[in-house]
């Protein structure tokens, strides 16, 4: 889709991208002609493929880094890296995070602490170093933080990624109070459940067949419907927009119980 706003002066950093919906998003941008993107993320070869894309698709210079969100030093250089060969950064999409499938009583502390430093300290610390670099380069800029309706409601055996989503929009709510006056946008969007490769075939089976008749739409998502909310947190058009948290999830996390 192409968006009704000009990110042809976009410089954007965005986390977890080399898969999933983090690529996807990283595609996305590169349709609107945005100047810079910089992809981070573990695999490298497979950020290559995605730049590579987002080059053919319209990006202008397009930069890889090797980002671990659990290593304090990873996030220092991914940011400067970023403001240094793009020109600055006004746009950070924090969307790195993992999940651990048991239940709360089988979950050791290391299992709860990977999560944890994952999913909302990284993209904390992420948050914060991205801020000091808009105030500093005098752009201000916007932050999307990739939620969960996991963070609003919960399900039985993912507690951990519940609770650290669940602190990802409450941090969302924290930082946008505090950096409004930087003209820095801090938003988040909660996707519901999204068809990827990983769970394809798991939503092909009887559960979860079951698992979408509970959705009030009847269906399951795809990735090109985050693509008008996550498009509109990214660019100017949602100027008087922070602190917000966009649902996009069929109705699932409103659901009677």
């Amino acid at each position: 889709m192409r968006f009704g706003y000009d990110f042809s002066t976009r410089r954007a950093l965005i986390t977890g991208a080399s898969s999933g919906l983090g690529a996807h998003f990283a595609l996305l941008l590169a349709r609107q002609g945005i100047a810079g993107l910089a992809l981070a993320a573990r695999r490298r070869d497979r950020l290559d493929e995605t730049a590579a894309a987002c080059r053919a698709a319209g990006a202008g210079a397009v930069v890889t880094l090797s980002l671990d969100v659990t290593e304090d030093g990873d996030i220092t250089k991914a940011i400067a890296d970023t403001a240094e060969q793009l020109g600055g950064l006004d746009l950070l999409i924090n969307n790195a995070g993992v999940a651990d499938s048991a239940r709360a009583l089988d979950t050791d502390a290391s299992s709860f602490d990977r999560v944890m430093d994952t999913n909302l300290r990284g993209p904390w610390l992420m948050a914060v170093g991205a801020a000091k670099a808009m105030i500093a380069g005098g752009t201000g800029g916007d932050i999307v933080n990739i939620a969960s309706i996991l963070g609003l409601r919960v399900k039985t055996g993912v507690a951990p990624y519940a609770v650290s989503k669940a602190g990802v929009i409450q941090m969302t709510r924290a930082l946008a109070t505090e950096w409004a006056r930087h003209d820095i946008r801090v938003n988040a969007l909660a996707p519901g459940y999204i068809e990827t490769d990983i769970n394809r075939a798991f939503f092909a089976t009887e559960a979860g067949q079951a698992m979408i008749k509970g959705i009030p739409a009847r269906r399951i998502g795809q990735a090109g419907d985050l693509d008008a909310p996550f498009l509109l947190l990214c660019s100017g058009a949602s100027a008087y927009l922070t602190g917000a948290v966009l649902t996009v999830d069929g109705g699932h996390h409103i659901n009677s119980l």
